[in-house]
């Protein structure tokens, strides 16, 4: 009663099991039957399409994705510093140093490679780079090399977010849609057509929450089936089972933390990331236990599930994070690599708390227990920290984490100017043409976002919605962290943690426009149109501004009209 004043109207009664795991929406065949397909062929398509429907949208993104990806033939924005650490990695294991006319050599004919084994300061974990150096290995010190990588996890992320989606919803056809709306991203789009560290972490986190509804639908299986059966062959509640059921082995929950881990490993900021996906997780086995008639789900999820989860996720996250340092414990040449000879105690003094100015002192004692190589890790990471979060330079692109969802200012990766007859631009243009890559969401796609966020909100506030909470998740650990750090440098690109969440978001906002079931046929048409329009529009803008993700060049006026804030210049 107290929900419906808040605008709670219920839900059509279900049955324990279905409510513990939720069946696939079945697919008809009307609709290729209509297309001359027999009876038989259309079912059996209907049965590959949870398959056959992302691989399809997924091979879309990557023909995207791969066309022509080694242009601008440039080391572009931070790829001077990813392409070249991956390159050092690949011969020492540990960054090395450059000269500071190297992309010059590196990108000229017959090409140079100036590298020096003197070690360099890096401010970034290595999975990223190692990432980037895969694609180097295969294909050389060369803009499509250190592209290769990113593109293909920009793919694979696609496919991802197909499948998460298809398990979130029980749908394949919102799954696709969730997916088809992050293959024609534009931020999404650019990062994966450079060599930077967030898509990287992006193609973690996204792969560790698909995990973990893996996991979840699992667990709450065996919850279900450990139920009494009634006489009408369904299951009833029963306190026995909700509160004292252990659940076993759960090695998609293991395959989370390993994901995570690799996140972090990537960059910082997947730390977060961790926290919020771990919360997510036990909150989801207090909700199934619950279901299956707990009287104390809460407590019973912190007798028998919060250890295991603990377990499965943070020593496996920190395990991942300290082996993904291998080359620079196996090589003396690493910045900081012998630190800790000759030291007794613990680095630093002290450890500056964010937000307050103080500084925490560290106790000083005998650490000589502790291998040499795990003391100078740990004053390294320290040194790293202290320099994240005194990183105030200004940057002409740097934006606030507030501006972001609104895509207040957008990133220029690269900018040319060539003349008309000249480097693409054509012979019969007036003026100057303009040749940018712009880290620029599609506009109509985030500025919906916006709106499905709030409809997330509301879903999971006052309906309860589990999926909605979980997509809520998704965003507020990818972003919320930064408004920690505004007086910090940082950039509208680092949203692309949370875009396919984004995309989900849409997704299920989407979904509701088509109305619920049993909507009348007026509904279902003007839900449908409503849809169909909105996803027209998210295509329509992704291409319009395609030449701005690219780097093709365009007539200058032609750049201007697209420049549709005075932020984007």
């Amino acid at each position: 009663m107290r929900l419906r004043r808040f605008g709670h109207v219920g839900r059509p009664r279900t049955t324990v099991r279905d409510r513990l795991v939720p069946p696939y929406r079945a697919a008809g065949t009307r609709v290729w039957t209509m297309l001359g397909l027999d009876p038989l062929t259309a079912e059996r398509f209907v049965r590959w399409s949870a398959w056959v429907g992302p691989l399809l949208v997924a091979l879309l993104a990557g023909l995207l994705r791969f066309w022509q990806l080694g242009s601008p033939e440039a080391v572009i924005f931070d790829e001077t510093y990813y392409a070249k650490d991956a390159w050092s990695l690949l011969q020492y294991g540990y960054e090395g140093s450059w000269p500071k006319n190297a992309n010059e050599q590196i990108l000229q004919d017959p090409p140079r490679i100036p590298l020096s084994p003197e070690h360099s300061y890096v401010v970034h974990p290595p999975v990223g780079k190692w990432t980037i150096a895969l694609g180097e290995w295969m294909f050389g010190l060369t803009p499509f090399g250190w592209r290769f990588m990113p593109a293909v996890l920009g793919t694979l992320s696609v496919l991802l977010v197909c499948r998460i989606g298809r398990r979130l919803f029980r749908s394949t056809a919102l799954g696709c849609l969730a997916g088809g709306l992050l293959a024609v991203d534009g931020l999404h789009f650019v990062m994966s057509r450079t060599a930077l560290l967030d898509l990287v972490v992006m193609f973690w986190v996204l792969a560790a929450f698909g995990c973990l509804l893996v996991d979840r639908d699992r667990a709450r299986a065996r919850l279900a089936a450990a139920l009494p059966v009634t006489d009408d062959g369904g299951v009833r509640p029963d306190a026995a089972v909700g509160d004292r059921l252990r659940l076993g082995a759960r090695p998609w929950r293991l395959a989370a933390g390993l994901c995570l881990g690799l996140a972090f490993a990537t960059k910082w900021n997947g730390l977060y990331v961790l926290v919020a996906f771990g919360l997510l997780t036990v909150l989801w086995d207090a909700g199934a236990r619950r279901t299956a008639g707990a009287r104390r789900p809460y407590r019973s999820m912190l007798r028998r599930d919060a250890l295991p989860a603990f377990v499965s996720v943070v020593p496996v996250a920190v395990l991942t994070y300290v082996a993904s340092w291998a080359g620079w414990f196996v090589t003396r040449g690493g910045y900081f690599r012998d630190w800790a000879q000759g030291r007794a105690g613990v680095s630093p003094d002290s450890l500056p708390v964010p937000l307050t100015g103080w500084k925490l002192p560290l106790p000083r004692f005998d650490m000589t227990w502790v291998p040499e190589s795990l003391r100078s890790l740990w004053h390294y990471q320290t040194e790293v920290y202290n320099f994240h979060v005194g990183l105030t330079s200004p940057h002409t692109y740097e934006s606030n984490p507030w501006s972001w969802i609104v895509l207040g200012r957008p990133v220029s990766y690269f900018y040319e100017s060539p003349e008309p007859g000249k480097d693409g631009c054509p012979a019969d243009t007036a003026d100057k043409c303009a040749r940018e890559v712009l880290a620029l969401g599609t506009p109509v796609l985030w500025w919906a976002a916006a709106f499905a966020l709030l409809y997330m909100v509301y879903r999971w506030g006052f309906r309860r919605d589990w999926r909605a909470g979980a997509i809520l998740c998704g965003v507020v650990a990818g972003w919320l962290p930064w408004f920690l750090y505004q007086e910090r440098t940082i950039f509208l690109f680092y949203a692309v943690v949370f875009v396919p969440f984004l995309c989900l978001a849409v997704a299920m906002t989407t979904g509701a426009l088509l109305g619920p079931p049993g909507a009348s046929e007026r509904r279902r048409v003007v839900g449908a149109v409503a849809a169909g329009v909105l996803v027209l529009l998210v295509v329509w803008s992704f291409v319009y501004f395609f030449p701005l993700y690219t780097g093709q060049p365009v007539p200058i006026g032609d750049w201007q009209d697209r420049m549709w804030l005075d932020t984007w210049v």
